[in-house]
């Protein structure tokens, strides 16, 4: 390629990014604010001016390097090249006098709706395909990962404090502490949401949770290569590892299954809530599916947020809805047991399907069985997940059968005692004052809420598996045996060393935090901190009522524990601390004195 020419697209994609950015910019500003007649008419300048640079950038690329762009561009982004193109019809030609469809259609082409969906479907793959390209740069991805968390923190700050996102105005301090509540999916709140915000607040609320549940990367990945094409081979690796792809051949296809398990599983969520709260709450049809959608969203991605005064123990749930609790603790359940294993059980019933189709086409069964259908991860979080639901459950229905769920009737009691002990995992959803339970029920949601839910899963915690690792080295070092063994595997050596180092980083960042806290809020009990940061690390959003009683300096340490448990502390660590490259030699082994 000529240099100039390189020059000349380099300039081009600059100019571009920059373009994205200020669109976003500019949609802010006008639907965050009031905006007079003047400040609109330059906003539609500015729309213009955008329009101009993508079309100017998509034509350059055609024309000067087109052999490239035809190899790097997708057909989706083909197919949106040629919707950007048609938006040059109103241009060169009148519209048509004689009403009909040619006449429908130039007036589609010639919307502000159509002009400004497409710029900014434009801008966001731009922006995606950018932020992925930076993994190219040899850039460390962990680092990445936790910087991007951040900047959509910040922007979510930003957008949380906007006139028309508040109902009289919120400070920084808070704005803060809910956005990165938000995006961490935790759910801890300093203020009345129900109250605070307006609908174009909770929107907002509402995508920062569904882009943190995803994860940043997820998400600008799939758009990266699903749409802008293909993408270096080092980014495909690092993209891999953070969804644990088995394979380079089956990323774009894992990307894909993890969005479409999640907007497959938050509609059928939504309908199911929707078929339970119809007509009870006093709503129009609009607000009965709004209502439904975010509360699917928010339990799905495990958040805990809720548009009711008093959240999910509002008087107008806590009588004659059953099912809606349980549809709710099944969307956190589901949300929590981590992607993985929705696409093992996808390869299960696919494998099941295949084999009755056979049968119905030969009448002869396969009597064959494929016994590693359920992979070990897959295993080892459906019984440790089965079990804390099991033990939480009775442990719940014990301790407050008689007390906070008094007067309740027996099927009231169960379902509430399923519903407590599937929110530490790490919903963060209330349905009863957390401040009125006995101490043992506090003491069994410290512990859920400590061990959390299952890797690459929207949950938080040290997870379940890591949790299983740690017990069942314990188990083979008090049988004296030199392997951790499990359902005729061995655990890898590199397993238990990470989920040794999560279980003692995991103590080690709550001490240090509760310390300084109960210094900070002397007022506050150690039960009362100790709960707060643990639901904070573990990005559960459970709180004994003492969120919005804490000061500004202990809101911003706790939205710190909230992006630290969000991001990982492994994932963290390795971001910040060097790595030190393997050596090809080893020291003598030393024996030091255990018990």
């Amino acid at each position: 390629m000529h240099p100039y020419v390189r020059v000349a697209l380099g300039v081009m994609t600059t100019l571009t990014y920059l373009a994205s950015i200020l669109l976003i910019v500019g949609l802010v500003y006008e639907h965050g604010f009031t905006i007079s007649v003047a400040e609109a008419h330059q906003l539609q300048r500015l729309y213009h001016g955008v329009w101009i640079v993508f079309l100017s950038d998509i034509s350059l690329r055609i024309a000067l390097e087109y052999k490239d762009t035809r190899q790097t561009f997708s057909k989706l982004t083909w197919i949106l090249t040629f919707l950007l193109y048609l938006t040059l019809v109103p241009v060169v030609f009148h519209r048509p006098e004689v009403e009909g469809a040619i006449q429908a259609v130039w007036d589609f082409l010639n919307g502000r709706i159509y002009h400004l969906a497409l710029l900014l479907m434009l801008s966001f793959l731009n922006l995606s395909y950018g932020l992925v390209r930076l993994l190219g740069r040899r850039t460390n991805p962990s680092l990445i990962l936790a910087v991007s968390f951040l900047i959509i923190i910040l922007i979510g700050t930003g957008l949380l404090m906007l006139p028309r996102s508040t109902v009289a105005g919120i400070s920084w301090v808070d704005s803060l502490f809910i956005s990165t509540s938000a995006v961490c999916v935790t759910g801890l709140t300093s203020v009345d949401v129900a109250s605070t915000f307006t609908t174009t607040g909770f929107v907002i609320i509402i995508l920062l949770i569904q882009i943190g549940g995803l994860g940043v990367m997820t998400l600008t990945s799939f758009f990266a290569m699903f749409f802008m094409g293909n993408t270096s081979l080092y980014n495909q690796l690092v993209v891999r590892d953070m969804v644990s792809s088995n394979s380079l051949n089956s990323l774009l296809s894992t990307l894909v299954y993890i969005l479409g398990f999640t907007l497959a599983i938050e509609g059928a969520g939504m309908l199911a809530i929707w078929s339970d709260i119809h007509g009870t709450m006093g709503m129009d049809i609009h607000e009965e599916l709004a209502f439904s959608a975010f509360h699917s969203i928010s339990a799905f991605c495990n958040a805990g947020f809720s548009t009711l005064p008093g959240n999910l123990g509002n008087p107008l749930l806590m009588s004659g809805h059953n099912p809606f609790y349980i549809y709710i603790s099944l969307l956190i359940i589901l949300g929590g047991i981590g992607f993985p294993i929705l696409v093992n059980f996808k390869d299960i019933i696919l494998y099941h399907i295949r084999r009755f189709w056979r049968f119905l086409r030969t009448w002869e069964w396969d009597g064959r069985r494929f016994y590693h259908l359920y992979n070990l991860n897959t295993r080892i979080v459906l019984i440790v997940t089965f079990l804390l639901l099991v033990v939480g459950t009775a442990g719940i229905a014990l301790f407050e059968w008689n007390a906070s769920f008094a007067g309740m009737s027996v099927a009231d009691k169960w379902t509430q005692a399923f519903f407590n002990a599937s929110c530490p995992r790490t919903a963060g959803f209330s349905s009863v004052d957390l401040a009125g339970l006995s101490v043992q029920t506090l003491l069994i949601y410290l512990i859920l809420m400590w061990i959390g839910g299952g890797s690459q899963s929207t949950a938080g915690g040290i997870k379940v598996n890591a949790f299983a690792v740690v017990v069942l080295n314990l188990v083979a070092v008090l049988r004296g045996t030199e392997r951790v063994e499990v359902f005729g595997r061995e655990l890898s050596y590199d397993s238990i060393r990470r989920s040794n180092a999560t279980v003692v980083m995991s103590f080690g960042i709550l001490f240090v935090f509760i310390f300084i806290i109960s210094i900070l809020e002397p007022k506050l009990s150690l039960l009362t901190v100790t709960f707060e940061c643990v639901s904070a690390i573990s990005t559960v959003g459970s709180s004994l009522n003492a969120t919005p009683l804490l000061g500004n300096d202990s809101k911003l340490l706790v939205a710190l524990l909230m992006f630290v448990g969000r991001v990982g502390l492994i994932t963290l660590m390795l971001g910040i601390i060097k790595q030190k490259k393997n050596t090809k030699y080893q020291y003598p082994s030393g024996q030091i004195i255990i018990n």
